[in-house]
């Protein structure tokens, strides 16, 4: 029995440094793939040599001509959102190449700034506003640019609150309601609630030659429906669910105001993961599309599988060391990490850092979870297999655009050959 019991403890002590040995993480890096050395070799005959946002010209044009295939598929325009795209230049691509003047705004100072600049664009509110800055905006504003926004409502508080605006200021609101499909992040939900606040729309008599509020149609975002887990029935439900509810709105509509044509009104639904659900045939009329323009990592959804990414963060290396360390007094931690993952042994420092983006290229190179994160000179590790050197560039992929794309200042546009322009992007807001 002793000699059973020291073969059994033996065999433990061989397979656990065995286990240890097989769960090693692999060895990764290598150098620039081709892309990315063009790319690379663009930015230094331009000169660039602080972190940058970079836009392929031919993939977002590729890419737009993918998504703008929908409307020829299914009639439905395409509404550009703005917060997703925050640069008026990026946002008139979208308009040439969709053939679409509709979009979706979603704070005060970008709806100024985007009417100001472009006052022929058709705006729907993405998100209810309060009043105040609604107020604001219509301040600023000619009144007949005004009358065109369709503001966002969701309660008929608010609704009563854009009413007192609207006669405050003698002037006719387009109202576009919120309704809930499914996602439970406000709006009517209720049929019944809905149809009240459409017949108070209705009986509004109350300003000089006309109505304060005019009803223009819904929004029923339905993200909700790709974010769920991929389980059986369970996507399906909540598809069929949301057109149901969409189904009981347009019904309560229809039950307070009499019959609508809706191609008079704005029945907007879906964004960047759903839109490709929709084949016009359900009561919404137009989906929004924004990030899946540029395909950020948050984007990498099997409906959008054809899209490429478009946009890249490119940054300098500053310091380059022949072995990772971390500071005085860890230094062994350091050690012991290169022992366990060869893909710690180098570190570089590069310009920036710690952005919603994760590196791309050159393969392997990885944040360093020992040393922490930077906005100043991030500390990345990557294996001996790594070569780069101070002034090389290190790409990342945003996880998202909307507030990664104000972070760079002008946007740069790449060819594919060389860095052949830029675009400002909107002053950044919240």
């Amino acid at each position: 029995m002793p000699s059973r019991r020291r073969r059994l403890l033996l065999g433990s002590a061989i397979a656990a440094p065995v286990a240890a040995l097989l769960a090693r993480p692999a060895e990764q890096g290598g150098p620039h793939p081709a892309y990315f050395q063009r790319l690379s070799q663009a930015l230094r005959e331009a000169g660039i040599a602080q972190a940058r946002l970079v836009i392929d010209l031919p993939r977002l044009r590729a890419n737009l001509a993918a998504i703008g295939q929908h409307t020829a598929r299914t009639g439905m325009p395409l509404r550009a959102v703005l917060k997703s795209l925050p640069s008026l230049p990026l946002m008139d691509e979208l308009a040439r190449a969709w053939q679409s003047p509709r979009v979706m705004t979603f704070n005060a100072a970008q709806l100024q700034q985007l009417l100001a600049a472009r006052p022929g664009a058709e705006v729907l509110l993405g998100k209810p506003l309060p009043v105040a800055a609604a107020a604001q905006v219509l301040a600023a504003l000619p009144a007949d640019l005004g009358s065109r926004i369709e503001w966002l409502v969701d309660t008929p508080e608010r609704l009563a609150q854009y009413r007192q605006l609207a006669e405050q200021r003698g002037q006719t609101l387009g109202i576009n309601l919120e309704i809930d499909v499914g996602l439970h992040r406000g709006g009517f939900e209720d049929p019944e609630a809905l149809g009240r606040a459409l017949a108070s729309l209705a009986s509004l008599t109350s300003l000089k030659g006309g109505q304060p509020l005019q009803w223009r149609g819904f929004m029923g975002y339905d993200a909700h429906v790709a974010a769920l887990p991929d389980l059986p029935g369970m996507r399906a439900t909540a598809w069929d669910e949301s057109q149901r509810r969409y189904r009981a709105a347009w019904a309560a509509a229809e039950a307070a105001l009499g019959p609508q044509q809706r191609e008079a009104l704005t029945l907007n639904t879906a964004g960047s993961p759903t839109f490709r659900l929709h084949d016009g045939q359900g009561v919404a009329n137009e989906v929004s599309v924004g990030s899946a323009v540029l395909l950020p990592l948050d984007f990498d959804k099997p409906l959008l599988a054809d899209l490429q990414p478009a946009a890249f963060i490119a940054t300098p290396v500053l310091k380059a060391w022949p072995r990772f360390r971390l500071p005085e007094g860890a230094t062994w931690l350091s050690r012991a990490a290169q022992a366990w993952d060869r893909n710690q042994a180098r570190g570089f420092a590069i310009h920036g850092g710690h952005w919603l983006a994760d590196p791309v290229s050159p393969p392997g190179i990885q944040p360093s979870v020992l040393y922490g994160a930077s906005s100043n000179q991030q500390v990345m590790v990557a294996s001996g297999r790594v070569d780069l050197q101070p002034d090389d560039h290190v790409f990342l992929r945003p996880r998202q655009s909307e507030a990664v794309l104000l972070q760079f200042g002008d946007l740069l546009l790449f060819d594919g050959e060389r860095i052949s322009g830029s675009w400002p992007v909107l002053p950044a807001s919240a």
